[in-house]
């Protein structure tokens, strides 16, 4: 018997739409999978086996079968997406127990193209840190369970790597596509604005979040995003020279870049160079107050998305956070920083068509109990380890991670692609790219 463990999203469509393979056959599989392993590694809040069983059954009844490009594939939600039938918890006590009426529009583009929802996945309470553990789950590195697997898409990131479905859907404010995906060793995808529909809480934290796919693979990554976009702008481009800027800097003050990262850019950018790419080192012009930007911003979001909440039922670093954002939430409303730091960034990119940096600063933080953990230990953990994700939020412009080298704990590191807006398919031309250059192991060794 064939199994589709491991198997890309690609190869499980195209064989359940040649009838090499059956939906239920290809999730009941990944149930298996999940049922046996994911006590190890959090990944899945709820799982829906009765009703994903039901739904795949559903999918190899459609008539359309043949031309659905996820035919049968079992996909995992973040769980601050609504899911028809099931409640969106956010990570938290005080979120309501209640089953959603409708799907969000990218659960419901992913369900129109033939994929399976098999689950809703853990996160950290109201999608605030880059790490993900609360009352609900914690979710761990599949490749060291003793690390998180980052946040806030943790659940979704580790889904994937464990081999418990090929793809998942996550979302970015801060870079919480990104830094799962490079803990996890996964390319990931964060759009520019208004590729993907966002709708994520109350205002996408100002318009900064974006919904993007988790993935093995670039083609995967490709192959999501344009069922999330519903629109041709992702298809492969003819290969052509790209002027790439290579830095190793950090964004923000005082927060060093650890040896294992600078070196997985140096080398991708050697990579890259014997792809045909004019590649050289240059340090966008980042703004001094880019930190503080970066704070107002990601607290006063999380200001809003806590309005209406009990605070006693949240954990102490979400009630403080929420509370520092407070005072932030008019003055960022009107502030003009972002539009500051787009123009600031403008002559760079029209000098460089991408930027490669790490993707982190230092491997992910031990797997403990942060949320029980004050707002300052918190903050300081998320700033040192990715302090190179949150401008690309602040501008809006589309960011990738993709897998580069190893940890000597054997866990993978990763680099980041940055283009300016509407570049989406240059990145993951460059990602296939690197991938086919310098491939890397798709799903952690649980087994």
């Amino acid at each position: 018997m064939t199994s589709w463990i491991g198997r890309t999203a690609t190869e499980i469509a195209a064989a359940v739409r040649e009838k090499r393979a059956t939906p239920r056959e290809v999730v009941a599989e990944h149930l298996d999978r999940i049922e046996r392993l994911d006590g190890r590694v959090g990944a899945f809040r709820t799982v829906r086996a009765e009703k994903a069983l039901a739904e795949a059954d559903e999918v190899a009844g459609r008539g359309d079968l043949a031309e659905l490009p996820l035919a049968g594939v079992p996909v995992a939600v973040k769980d601050n997406l609504a899911v028809r039938g099931e409640s969106s918890r956010c990570g938290s006590a005080a979120t309501p127990d209640t089953p959603a009426a409708e799907d969000h529009v990218t659960v419901a583009r992913l369900r129109a193209a033939g994929a399976v929802v098999v689950g809703l996945t853990n996160v950290p309470e109201l999608c605030v840190f880059g790490t993900t553990e609360g009352v609900h789950g914690t979710a761990r590195n599949p490749w060291d369970p003793s690390r998180t697997a980052g946040g806030s898409s943790g659940g979704s990131a580790a889904a994937v790597a464990a081999g418990l479905v090929p793809i998942a859907l996550g979302n970015d404010g801060m870079g919480s596509l990104r830094i799962p995906a490079a803990n996890c060793g996964l390319v990931t995808i964060k759009p520019g604005r208004g590729v993907v529909p966002a709708g994520i809480g109350e205002g996408d934290w100002f318009g900064m979040s974006e919904n993007g796919p988790l993935a093995t693979t670039a083609e995967d990554a490709r192959l999501m995003l344009s069922v999330l976009a519903d629109s041709g702008a992702v298809a492969p481009h003819e290969p052509g020279m790209r002027r790439i800027a290579v830095s190793v800097r950090s964004p923000l003050f005082g927060v060093t870049i650890s040896r294992p990262y600078a070196v997985a850019a140096r080398d991708a950018a050697g990579i890259l160079i014997k792809a045909g790419h004019q590649v050289r080192r240059a340090d966008p012009p980042y703004p001094m107050s880019l930190s503080t930007t970066s704070l107002t911003h990601w607290t006063a979001g999380t200001a809003v998305d806590a309005k209406g909440l009990d605070p006693r039922l949240l954990t102490r670093r979400t009630r403080v956070h929420a509370a520092v954002g407070r005072r932030f939430v008019s003055s960022v409303r009107t502030s003009d920083s972002r539009d500051r730091l787009r123009r600031r960034m403008e002559p760079f990119f029209a000098e460089h068509d991408v930027l490669l940096t790490p993707a982190l600063a230092r491997r992910s933080p031990r797997s403990v109990a942060w949320h029980e953990r004050g707002w300052l230990p918190n903050l300081l953990a998320n700033t040192n380890y990715s302090p190179l994700t949150p401008p690309w939020n602040l501008t809006g412009w589309p960011a990738m991670s993709i897998p580069f080298g190893r940890l000597p704990s054997g866990a993978p590191t990763a680099v980041q692609l940055v283009a300016r807006p509407g570049s989406e398919a240059t990145l993951l031309d460059l990602a296939e790219q690197i991938e086919k250059l310098h491939p890397w192991q798709r799903t952690a060794p649980l087994d």
